[in-house]
């Protein structure tokens, strides 16, 4: 299905089997900026405000990135979850048309929710809400895991594999044979792991600061496994800020502590230190990926700062740690080389 337009017939009749709008209604749709993958409009009809989110098949990048549209029936399911998991965590839902691969869910206003993003960028970078996202998503982890429902209404490695191991992983195993066995291993262990309810794209962009506390968007890529790549994906973010507004270097690496504890802090369904040890490995491959995927962080651009994320990432690859204030002590000592 091509991208909608504001006269997109075939939002509109969506939009008219989930009862948001009559036939005659007027509708007023407002594209919002949605990342790569979605479709994501404001929708105003009949008074009342709300964002539909519609998958794309293939995702707006440079790559030949495609990616199951079922994948928003997951983001559906995992808003309908952390609802019941973590009130105020997630957007709430109001209706879907899982045939069309679209849904509609609660508007929030940017002026009542900032992006978490666009605070870290201009220098906002407050550590108890680094720490509460680290809380909130842990919050879920716990109260999922070793659920058998909650398993199989996530047995999503179908749509996880080409939007996160392979996109990642596996396309900077291909840029890289001198770490591709380390890479490859960690696609193949993150794959083979089925603890919890993994969100799939913790990220700064995703994330909205409201009064309540952190609110988690883009949940597309939900999946029943490995619950370390979610915090080894924000955490990753936090790291690769460093390069973008160097100075607030010290900040993010104390916003990357805050988070690391908050969530550490609720980890109840293994050994802290061997989920840790897991999501410590896991992190330096990601951090690579954001440069040499196929989905390279927009504000890592010049040469000499992609050369430092790989002259960082490499050698923890080849000598995993164990801790993640390890890998951050790491990055720091390279940015000051």
């Amino acid at each position: 299905m091509p991208p909608a337009t504001a006269s997109d017939p075939d939002l509109l009749a969506a939009l008219g089997r989930m009862g948001l709008a009559g036939a005659r209604a007027e509708c007023r749709l407002t594209p919002l900026s949605g990342g790569v993958s979605s479709d994501i409009f404001r929708v105003e009809v009949g008074g009342r405000s709300f964002c539909v989110k519609r998958a794309l098949a293939r995702l707006k990048v440079a790559a030949d990135w495609r990616a199951p549209v079922a994948r928003n029936h997951s983001e559906a399911e995992w808003l309908r979850v952390a609802a019941e998991l973590v009130p105020d965590a997630a957007p709430r839902l109001i209706a879907e048309d899982a045939e069309a691969g679209l849904f509609a869910m609660q508007w929030l206003a940017p002026d009542d929710y900032p992006v978490w993003k666009g605070q870290l960028r201009d220098g906002t970078i407050d550590l108890e809400t680094a720490t509460e996202v680290g809380r909130r998503i842990a919050r879920v982890h716990a109260a999922t895991a070793g659920r058998r429902e909650i398993a199989a209404r996530f047995a999503t490695d179908h749509i996880f594999l080409p939007i996160r191991l392979e996109p990642y992983l596996l396309a900077t195993a291909a840029r890289h044979p001198d770490v591709a066995p380390a890479l490859r291993a960690l696609a193949e262990g993150t794959a083979r792991t089925k603890l919890a309810l993994v969100h799939g794209d913790v990220s700064p962009k995703n994330i909205l600061v409201g009064a309540r506390g952190p609110v988690f968007l883009d949940a597309e890529c939900a999946w029943y496994g490995d619950p370390a790549f979610d915090l080894a994906f924000c955490l990753n973010h936090l790291l690769l800020k460093c390069l973008w507004q160097p100075q607030w270097r010290a900040r993010y690496l104390a916003a990357f502590r805050a988070l690391a504890e908050g969530y550490l802090a609720g980890v109840a369904w293994e050994p802290r230190d061997v989920y840790e040890a897991r999501c410590a490995r896991l992190l330096p491959g990601l951090f690579l990926a954001r440069v040499d995927g196929k989905s390279p962080v927009e504000y890592v651009a010049a040469a000499a700062d992609r050369e430092r994320v790989r002259a960082c990432a490499k050698p923890l690859l080849r000598a995993p740690r164990t801790r993640l204030a390890e890998v951050s002590e790491a990055w720091r000592q390279a940015l000051e080389r």
